[in-house]
């Protein structure tokens, strides 16, 4: 079991992360029902922890609040500078910061072809945003190199990237030629496809991040080949 807040000292405050601090300051701040930033502070103070202590507190609290774990003012108190354990804090409460840190892996950004497969993902619908993604990038090949609605998924990538084909592009060594091919026809088959047939469980935040990215990556690659003039 974690310490709590007030049981850690002075040279364990200093040598923390300041994401694990944050997060021991998150169950503190959770467990009672008014605070203040200021007197957050001040029971840093009061506890005798010395300056550079007191700042690893305050540097607790801007980043909860960063990350919108911890919100001010709180609406239900009028006292001004209370703060409040957000919907968001409660959550990663209960489950942990992967879902921050995933959803940060998408802040920079992303193809504007994604950019609503970052808010279903944001929404916490992690399958359905991964799922979204690929898509994208079915449809985009399709645009691009004619193809009818017949050709789907796998078929799709391969047609489209094969030898000849209106992706392929002719500048590369053939064997990187088939090395693009085989990118997006493993992965659109890995990412798109099964989701298509059945429920797949993207229970892990990030690895659905990455695969939002992953296809962000193809979208670009495609958009490169596009200016290219292929």
């Amino acid at each position: 079991m974690p310490k709590a807040l007030l049981e850690l000292p002075p040279e364990e405050l200093l040598s923390l992360p300041i994401d694990q601090l944050a997060i021991i300051a998150l169950r503190h701040i959770d467990s009672a029902p008014e605070w203040s930033a200021h007197n957050f502070i001040q029971l840093s103070r009061n506890q005798g922890l010395g300056e550079q202590a007191s700042q690893c507190w305050a540097e607790a609290l801007n980043w909860l609040i960063s990350k919108n774990l911890v919100a001010q003012p709180n609406p239900n108190n009028s006292s001004p500078g209370t703060i409040f354990v957000t919907r968001l804090g409660k959550s990663v409460l209960e489950s942990g910061l992967e879902a921050v840190k995933a959803s940060e892996r998408l802040q920079f950004d992303l193809h504007p072809r994604l950019e609503r497969v970052k808010s279903q993902f944001l929404l916490g619908e992690y399958e359905l945003g991964a799922f979204a993604a690929m898509r994208e990038v079915e449809i985009r090949v399709r645009e691009l190199s004619g193809a009818g609605s017949s050709l789907v998924g796998v078929k799709l990538m391969r047609e489209a990237f094969r030898e000849g084909g209106k992706l392929a592009n002719p500048d590369l060594d053939p064997g990187e030629r088939v090395g693009v091919m085989e990118l997006f026809a493993g992965a659109i088959g890995t990412f798109k496809n099964p989701p298509s047939h059945r429920q797949v469980d993207y229970a892990n935040p990030t690895e659905a991040s990455e695969v939002i990215l992953l296809a962000d990556l193809l979208m670009r690659l495609l958009d490169r080949s596009r200016v290219e003039g292929r």
